[in-house]
């Protein structure tokens, strides 16, 4: 009797685990969280301070990816957001820059412009945008195709390619108008004259003059920031009206020297009011309370205007940090008790990772420097001048990557190939140049590791330059204060990849992974379709 009995709790036991795993076949909501401008290294530094459940909960209760990598250049916000949605590189999915010179029209677009759409709240000047420049499906669109559309996706970030890259193509994206403190979106989202009440409402709280009417101050004495650099130093950028980049910020009175609106995406506040969108967004569209699985694309600008201005080693990017991790906290917590414990997952990564400054490094006797793109600019002229003659052979040097007059070199009857390799060879002479290839190289060869093999992966047939330069080590485009991205080297390429919530069970790997492979393992998860550009694997530590 005792054995029949411990054989039907058994059996019952059995069918009600399936019929558990059958009700949470997929999580509610999914949220991906870009960080713009995020080291991984940041995840160890800062650890002393951070809570418990923000960025914790990758490290001790998700599963992390200690190597994630981008694997191509250039290293910038609009192709980041785009390889990491895509699950493929600027090569295929067609998002080369941020901005990049069109040969055919002549000159420079930018990623996320769209003539042909007009603005829905906000501003006229910031309203014609949406993804009609990204070339390929992302995991957004295949999520809404495998559910007839019923699936919800909304993109929210304050720069709007962080909101409308990652929305795909079938999304809703909402980005923050500098102009006039509002959440705007485009008449390719939503054709009605006017927002959806939700954002209306919100827009009417008015809370960036809330934010703005703050001090920003760091939260522990500033003298415990022993893991940054002095806050007084020679390395950082200024805001206007300030002398020295130093603690406290008083906002109100910087705001009219510095943006407006615009201000507050120089500052945490910039994050805090991201996710006081993202809250309103899952309240008025019901994200994850549905029957279907949502997804909500979360980028956070702040960090990047933030490291921009004061780099990496400064107080001021600690004291984000540490503050965008008590935000996150308070976030998880909300989704807890709004969407369920165990019922939505989400992954943390960033668009490109940030170099020292180099007047820091070099002040260190680091080899570092400077590198100015407007010598370079003049001095390429004059050489084509003197090689070939007078003529517009040069039409743009921007992203390190220069674009010569291919139908002038045809009407002279000069040898292009050759030409390039020219310039290729000229621009070896200058300081701080430590490769240069060719878009022949680029074409007819197939690198499979190094720059070269990061180059090809980031060079689209159509709209990539003639010839493609790699600076060296710690060499930068930019002045004495402050720093940028956009190599191939690792403190630009090395970003957090991790998982955490439904499906996700605890632990590691230093496996090499690339940022590409994060849409390819979310469609495992989600049993959809890959991204139809995909170039990234399943991460096999996460799906299997």
């Amino acid at each position: 009797m005792r054995k029949s009995m411990a054989l039907l709790i058994l059996i019952l036991g059995i069918q009600f685990a399936g019929l558990t795993q059958t009700q949470s076949e997929k999580p509610k909501l999914v949220v991906g969280i870009i960080v713009d401008q995020m080291r991984q290294e940041y995840l160890y530094r800062f650890k002393d301070r951070f809570v418990e459940g923000g960025f914790k909960r990758f490290s001790e209760q998700g599963f992390m990816l200690t190597n994630g990598h981008y694997n191509y250049i250039p290293t910038y916000t609009g192709p980041g957001h785009a390889s990491v949605y895509t699950g493929t590189t600027p090569a295929t999915h067609g998002i080369i820059a941020n901005e990049w010179y069109n040969r055919q029209l002549g000159k420079f677009v930018y990623c996320a412009e769209d003539s042909t759409v007009s603005h829905v709240g906000g501003t006229a000047e910031n309203g014609k945008i949406s993804p009609r420049n990204l070339l390929t499906t992302s995991i957004t669109d295949e999520l809404r195709f495998a559910t007839a559309k019923r699936a919800k996706v909304v993109g929210i970030a304050i720069k709007d390619r962080g909101a409308s890259l990652p929305a795909g193509h079938t999304g809703d994206a909402y980005w923050y108008d500098s102009s006039n403190g509002e959440f705007m979106t485009s008449t390719y989202y939503y054709s009605a004259e006017t927002l959806p009440k939700w954002v209306s409402d919100f827009n009417a709280k008015k809370i960036p003059d809330s934010y703005l009417k703050q001090t920003w101050n760091p939260l522990f004495p500033i003298t415990t920031y022993k893991n940054s650099l002095p806050d007084d130093n020679a390395f950082e950028g200024m805001f206007v009206g300030k002398t020295s980049p130093t603690f406290p910020y008083h906002l109100d009175s910087l705001k009219s020297s510095n943006g407006g609106y615009g201000l507050i995406s120089s500052t945490p506040y910039g994050n805090s009011l991201t996710l006081d969108f993202s809250y309103a967004a899952i309240e008025g569209e019901k994200l994850g309370q549905r029957d279907e699985t949502d997804f909500l694309a979360v980028s956070f600008s702040s960090p990047d205007y933030i490291g921009h201005r004061f780099g990496p080693s400064s107080v001021e990017v600690e004291d984000n940090y540490l503050r965008l991790d008590q935000e996150l906290a308070k976030f998880f917590d909300y989704l807890d008790q709004k969407i369920g414990k165990g019922q939505y997952l989400v992954f943390l990564s960033a668009d490109h990772a940030v170099a020292e400054v180099p007047a820091y490094m070099v002040s260190e006797r680091v080899p570092a420097g400077n590198f100015n793109s407007g010598m370079l600019s003049g001095q390429l002229k004059g050489f084509a001048m003197a090689m070939y003659g007078e003529g517009n052979w040069v039409l743009s040097y921007s992203n390190e990557q220069i674009f010569l007059n291919k139908d002038l070199a045809k009407e002279k009857k000069i040898d292009f190939v050759q030409m390039q390799r020219d310039f290729a060879d000229f621009v070896l002479r200058f300081r701080g140049v430590k490769e240069a290839y060719t878009a022949t190289d680029l074409r007819s060869q197939e690198f499979t590791k190094s720059r070269p093999h990061l180059l090809q992966m980031g060079y689209n047939h159509k709209a990539s330059g003639d010839v493609l330069l790699v600076l060296e080590p710690a060499w930068l485009t930019g002045g004495q204060r402050g720093t940028t991205h956009g190599s191939g080297y690792s403190y630009d390429t090395h970003v957090p990849i991790s998982f955490y919530g439904w499906g996700i069970k605890p632990g590691q790997s230093s496996e090499y992974t690339t940022v590409t492979d994060i849409a390819p393992t979310l469609a495992i998860l989600l049993k959809i379709k890959f991204p139809n550009g995909t170039t990234g694997n399943p991460i096999r530590s996460i799906v299997q």
